[in-house]
């Protein structure tokens, strides 16, 4: 028999659930006893490397290094030696078992950003040694006894598992792709996540403030507040800086009174002086509803002048960037321009003779309906709230505007 691991399966994927039934034979031809589990370590920007088996014998089960197994096939694990080390199997840090701790266990599917369970694992031999290379998520029908070996399986990549500690798992990377998710995805799967996916997802998005504050966001509001709630103060205003004012004021009213004045004290300046205008409107009006970040120049500004404040407006949202707001020198708004409209038009000019006029605009007061209606009869994607002698307050975005006219339980409709 030849010492070296048999390639014959290289092309081929095994499943596990089959292995899982079938007997270790050693160097001698003598059963050993059954495949118990898998060992792996997972690997930053690669498939997991087998390490090693685990071998059900008699009460307990023992470890057998990868260096000793001859070949694996559907119908057996052949090893090299009749010598096994009886000591009892302890997993290290950065290993995990396939069967304990993935078949049968939830995990992310990244591309359809949904949960979804483990129903088998797919090995397959490289030049680097026995790799798990996929997963199958489907689950069996009846009619299948079980089976999932002959269900197609999918790339191992494809999905994030969420293991306690993600470092000492060696699943650092893994963790990352939670970052191909958008962040109203990443807030509706924590809204659908037991306490402990939702810790796991947490820590996570915590490596990245700036994403964590967008997932912060999209949360629903009671999600959002008993998250705030279990945060210290100072934890709650670094969130708080990051977040769109506007989101940041809402976020404020939901957190417990008491805490609200000692938050706020912890914000910085300007955020602080935004977050203070905005909590003095009701939150279903068009003052409630504004964010105070929006592009305005003097009118005597060119063209060019205004795309060279869109390139600098990096802390703006870009939503916030979709229009160019022209002023009089006194401040008062005299014009808008679609910055499509902008790219299309010559850089010298002057934004008073570029800008549309014929202004819509919303008061502080407006309700909801008005401004989504106003908003839907001019074809509007963002709408400037005004004072009562046209100087720019904030404006409405579109999607602040349909968040606020959709029924909630429309807001997390489930697929």
């Amino acid at each position: 028999m030849s010492d070296s691991p048999d390639p014959s399966g290289a092309n081929e994927a095994l499943s596990l659930s089959s292995l899982l039934k079938h007997a270790v034979i050693d160097g001698a031809g003598q059963t050993l006893g059954k495949l118990s589990d898998v060992v792996i370590r997972p690997r930053d920007h690669d498939y997991p490397l087998l390490l090693g088996l685990v071998i059900g014998l008699g009460g307990g089960g023992y470890f057998v290094p990868m260096s000793d197994v001859v070949s694996i096939d559907p119908q057996s694990v052949r090893l090299r030696t009749a010598k096994v080390d009886l000591r009892p199997f302890e997993l290290r840090d950065g290993e995990l078992l396939l069967k304990a701790n993935i078949l049968g266990h939830r995990l992310i599917d990244v591309a359809r950003s949904a949960f979804v369970k483990a129903y088998d694992v797919r090995l397959a031999l490289a030049p680097d040694g026995w790799r798990v290379t996929g997963l199958d998520v489907h689950k069996g029908r009846w009619f299948h006894l079980g089976r999932h070996d002959e269900h197609p399986a999918r790339d191992w990549h494809s999905f994030l598992l969420l293991m306690g500690d993600q470092r000492a798992s060696g699943l650092r990377s893994a963790a990352n792709r939670i970052t191909r998710l958008k962040p109203a995805q990443i807030a509706d799967i924590i809204e659908r996540a037991s306490s402990r996916e939702e810790n796991i997802l947490l820590a996570h998005v915590h490596e990245d403030p700036e994403l964590e504050a967008d997932v912060f966001e999209e949360l629903a509001d009671d999600k959002q507040a008993k998250l705030l709630h279990a945060r210290s103060n100072e934890d709650v205003a670094a969130l708080l800086s990051r977040m769109r004012a506007d989101d940041a004021a809402d976020a404020v009213m939901d957190i417990s009174q008491e805490r609200r004045k000692p938050v706020l004290d912890l914000l910085p300046d300007g955020q602080r002086t935004k977050v203070l205008t905005l909590l003095g409107y009701h939150e279903a009006t068009a003052g409630g509803l504004m964010g105070p970040d929006f592009l305005a120049l003097s009118e005597d500004k060119t063209i060019g002048d205004a795309l060279q404040a869109v390139r600098l407006a990096s802390t703006h949202q870009p939503e916030a960037l979709v229009m160019i707001h022209s002023l009089r020198s006194d401040g008062t708004l005299t014009g808008t321009l679609t910055l499509v409209r902008a790219l299309q038009l010559p850089p010298e000019t002057l934004l008073r003779d570029a800008a549309d006029r014929n202004l819509v605009m919303a008061s502080p007061g407006d309700d909801i309906i008005t401004v989504t209606t106003r908003m839907a009869d001019f074809n509007l994607l963002s709408l400037p709230v005004v004072d009562a002698e046209k100087r720019m307050l904030g404006i409405v975005t579109v999607d602040d505007a349909l968040e606020a006219a959709i029924p909630r339980d429309w807001l997390r409709r489930r697929s």
